[in-house]
C-alpha cells in the first residue's frame, strides 16, 4: 500500500473543499455536543458518506449530509451504547484492558460506517465485512492506517479549534484506504491496488 499516495489524494479533496469541510464538521462536533452523543454514531455515519463522494466523484460536501441516513439511527445507536458498556468495562477492570477494547474496536471497525451507507450492508454484516477488510493481510498496513487516524484526532482533540481541520483530513485518508479495498474486494486479490482517481 502506498501511503503517500492516500495522505497526497486526502489533501487534494480536502483543499478542494476546505470550507464545506470544515463546516460539516463544525456542525457536527456541535451536533454531538448538544445531543451528548446521540446524534453523533447516526452524523459521523452521513459524514463519512459525504465525505466519500466528495473523495470518489468530486462532490461537494453539504451540511445535510449529515442527515441523510437516519434510517441508521436506531441500529447505530443500539451499538453505540454497547461499544461503550464493553469500554467502560474494560476500564473498570483496568486501564490497559480499556485501552486494548478501545485499539480492537478501532481497528475492526474502522471501515463498518462507510459499508453500512456505501454498500447499503446491515449493522452486523458491516461489522463483519469491515474486520474481515482490517484483517487483510499485511497487519501493519492496516495497523498504520488506524495509528495515523488516531494521532491525527488525538492532535485536534488537543489543540480544540484543530479537530475541525485533523477530523476532516484523518476521515479522508480512511476513505482512501477503504477505496483501495472496496476495489480489491470487488476485482480480485490478484489484481494490483490503485487509489481512487481524482
Amino acid at each position: 500500500m502506498d501511503f503517500r499516495l492516500h495522505f497526497e489524494k486526502a489533501w487534494q479533496v480536502f483543499t478542494a473543499h476546505l470550507a464545506p469541510l470544515l463546516l460539516s464538521t463544525l456542525v457536527l462536533t456541535v451536533i454531538t455536543m448538544v445531543t451528548f452523543g446521540i446524534m453523533a454514531p447516526v452524523c459521523m455515519a452521513g459524514y463519512m458518506q459525504s465525505l466519500l463522494l466528495a473523495l470518489r466523484d468530486g462532490r461537494r460536501p453539504e451540511v445535510r449530509d449529515l442527515f441523510s441516513h437516519m434510517r441508521l439511527f436506531f441500529p447505530l445507536l443500539g451499538f453505540s451504547i454497547l461499544l461503550v458498556l464493553l469500554i467502560y468495562a474494560g476500564f473498570a477492570l483496568l486501564v490497559v484492558p480499556g485501552i486494548i477494547v478501545v485499539l480492537a474496536i478501532s481497528f475492526g471497525l474502522i471501515y463498518m460506517l462507510p459499508l453500512m451507507t456505501d454498500r447499503s450492508m446491515g449493522l452486523v454484516d458491516a461489522a463483519r465485512e469491515s474486520i474481515r477488510m482490517a484483517m487483510e493481510p499485511p497487519l501493519a498496513e492496516q495497523l498504520a492506517v488506524v495509528a495515523v487516524y488516531l494521532v491525527l484526532n488525538s492532535i485536534g482533540n488537543s489543540t480544540g479549534i484543530g479537530l475541525l481541520f485533523t477530523q476532516p483530513y484523518g476521515t479522508l485518508f480512511v476513505l482512501s484506504v477503504y477505496e483501495v479495498k472496496r476495489r480489491r474486494l470487488l476485482t480480485g486479490p490478484g489484481t494490483p491496488p490503485t487509489p481512487p482517481s481524482p
